[in-house]
């Protein structure tokens, strides 16, 4: 059999993380991104720096590969459209249309009667003052934003005083609830009712960034059963391919709710990576890449700690336990709450 090309879009720490599982699979990998420096250049055996809407570029990348995917979800449709009608893209685009806004989200998942916040759509300020039953709410963007960006905390109609809305943009308003936990569940699907399915995760959350993960998670077996129900109706509702992570929120009555859907490998199972017999990325690689379906099994409990900014300068140099993992992501330039690297013990 001739070697499969992953072409991948985008080179984070998520990319650089498909790439290994990839190589272990005797998989080539070329990476397409917008960042001339992306810690992916580290693992991949061609990279392509160029606009995500740049014809020429797209052309050649798409010469090269076999197979495409990608590490986040934030990419122009038309872009991925486009590549779908000459090679493959996994998971395929109208998910990521859907998955992209999340007023398309939250109205997938409430056709399904899977439980989201209350919501509504924003476009004005008079939307927010004919909506205060809403408040307090968190008010973001329907399109765009991560690790909290482009998200504001709306107690009353004063607090828009002091941030900064143009209404350019649409948004949508959701209803703060009572919060006792999150969780998040990853799942992979190769094909209709064929999938690998982790534990439910939990995570802690500091400034709307995950601080850390952990398996088993402390909720009971209704919540476990519930939660990875939701996941298995999702992936097939959306006829999915690849590995997608559901994120949950449970509240103080033990009441669980679908925050978001995030399609592609996730930051709260890079614990899978030591934690697992197939991490989250092999699995990714040999769904979409349609290898062979591997009974996923867990070896040891986990629990994974983001290393945010100036903190990855100490663990560089720090001496690690025999149960500790240390992953730098290579990053060149070191930010202020910018993921650098992760750290995951395993617990025997």
């Amino acid at each position: 059999m001739a070697q499969i090309t992953l072409g991948i879009i985008g080179g984070g720490q998520l990319g650089s993380m498909l790439a290994n599982a990839a190589k272990k699979l005797n998989i080539k990998t070329i990476i397409f991104c917008d960042d001339q420096n992306a810690p992916a250049k580290n693992y991949t055996d061609k990279f392509i720096y160029s606009d995500y809407s740049d014809g020429e570029k797209i052309k050649q990348f798409l010469e090269l590969v076999d197979v495409i995917t990608f590490e986040f979800e934030n990419i122009p449709f038309d872009s991925l459209n486009l590549m779908n009608n000459q090679k493959k893209v996994l998971p395929k685009p109208e998910i990521i249309k859907i998955l992209q806004n999340r007023l398309l989200e939250k109205d997938f998942l409430n056709n399904l009667n899977i439980v989201t916040t209350k919501y509504v759509s924003i476009k004005k300020k008079e939307d927010l003052e004919n909506n205060q039953n809403l408040l307090p709410g968190i008010l973001k963007t329907s399109t765009l934003g991560y690790d909290g960006k482009g998200q504001f905390k709306i107690f009353s109609l004063n607090d828009l005083k002091s941030i900064n809305i143009d209404f350019k943009n649409e948004y949508i308003l959701e209803k703060l609830i009572k919060l006792k936990k999150e969780i998040s569940v990853v799942i992979t699907r190769f094909e209709k009712h064929k999938y690998e399915i982790y534990e439910p995760i939990e995570n802690y959350h500091e400034d709307q960034i995950l601080k850390n993960s952990k398996i088993p998670a402390d909720i009971n077996k209704d919540i476990v059963d519930c939660s990875l129900n939701w996941a298995k109706l999702i992936v097939e509702k959306l006829n999915y391919i690849g590995t997608l992570c559901v994120e949950y929120f449970l509240d103080q009555n033990e009441n669980l709710y679908v925050n978001e859907i995030a399609p592609r490998v996730h930051n709260s199972g890079h614990l899978t990576i030591n934690s697992h017999n197939i991490s989250q990325f092999e699995n990714h690689i040999r769904a979409v890449c349609g290898l062979e379906k591997i009974e996923t099994k867990k070896i040891y409990n986990a629990e994974m700690l983001n290393i945010l900014g100036n903190d990855i300068v100490k663990y560089r140099s720090k001496k690690h336990e025999d149960n500790e993992y240390f992953f730098d992501y290579l990053k060149k330039d070191i930010k202020e709450k910018r993921k650098m690297g992760h750290i995951t013990k395993v617990f025997k």
